[in-house]
C-alpha cells in the first residue's frame, strides 16, 4: 500500500499569502489555493479547520515575522533615535525578504481577516501580537523620553506605523521599497523625535 503524500502546510501557507496579496481575503476560494498550491481541496480542509481559519493563520504567520524582525531591529539599535527609525524601517526589511508578506500586510488591514468565523484561538494570537506592539511603543517612548504616557507613545506610533505606511505604501503593494524612499522616511522620523511630545495638561 502506497504511504499517503504529506503537503506542508508551509507551502499552502505560502500560496495563500500570495493569493491574498494578489486578489484580497475576499475573491479567495479554496479551490484557486489548492489549483495554486498544488494539493486537492481536501488537504485544504485536512490541514486547516476551514478557509477563514486559513486566512487568519496567514495573517498571524505574517504579523509575527513582522513583529519578530521588528523587536530585532530595535535591539540592534545604536540608541533610542535609532531604533524608533530602525521600527519605522521594518515594512522595507521585510519586503526585501518576504515580499509576498509585505504586500498583504500592505493591502489587507487586520480588520478584513478577523471575523466571526476565525477561531477563537487565532483571534487571541492576533490580539497578543497587538499587545506585543503597544508594549515596543511604549518601550521606545520611555527609552526616548523615559514616558510611557498617551502623549509619548503617540508620536511613536506615528513614527512606526503612520509614516511608513504614509511614505512607503505604494511602493510596497508592488515590491520593495527605494532607498530614496527609506532615506526620506528616516529623516522624518528623526525630526518627529527631535521635539518632546507636550505634557497632558491638569486641564484635560
Amino acid at each position: 500500500m502506497p504511504r499517503p503524500r504529506i503537503h506542508d502546510p508551509e507551502l499552502i501557507l505560502d500560496t495563500a499569502e500570495r493569493l491574498i496579496a494578489d486578489i484580497g481575503p475576499e475573491a479567495l476560494t479554496v479551490r484557486r489555493l489548492a489549483q495554486e498550491a498544488g494539493v486537492p481541496n481536501s488537504t485544504i480542509y485536512h490541514v486547516f479547520a476551514n478557509l477563514p481559519a486559513l486566512i487568519g493563520q496567514t495573517w498571524l504567520r505574517a504579523a509575527t515575522f513582522f513583529l519578530d524582525e521588528q523587536e530585532r531591529l530595535v535591539d540592534e539599535a545604536p540608541d533610542p533615535i535609532e531604533a524608533v527609525v530602525a521600527a519605522a524601517d521594518t515594512s522595507a526589511v521585510v519586503a526585501e525578504a518576504r515580499p509576498d508578506a509585505a504586500r498583504m500586510m500592505i493591502a489587507v488591514p487586520a480588520k478584513r481577516v478577523l471575523g466571526p468565523q476565525l477561531p477563537d484561538e487565532l483571534a487571541e494570537a492576533l490580539h497578543a501580537l497587538d499587545k506585543r506592539l503597544v508594549r515596543l511603543l511604549i518601550r521606545l517612548a520611555r527609552q526616548l523620553w523615559n514616558r510611557g504616557d498617551g502623549q509619548a507613545v503617540e508620536v511613536v506610533t506615528a513614527c512606526v506605523v503612520d509614516l511608513p505606511t504614509a511614505l512607503l505604501r505604494r511602493e510596497l503593494a508592488t515590491g520593495p521599497a527605494s532607498a530614496e524612499s527609506r532615506a526620506r522616511l528616516a529623516a522624518a522620523v528623526r525630526a518627529i523625535l527631535a521635539l518632546e511630545p507636550p505634557r497632558k495638561s491638569r486641564k484635560d
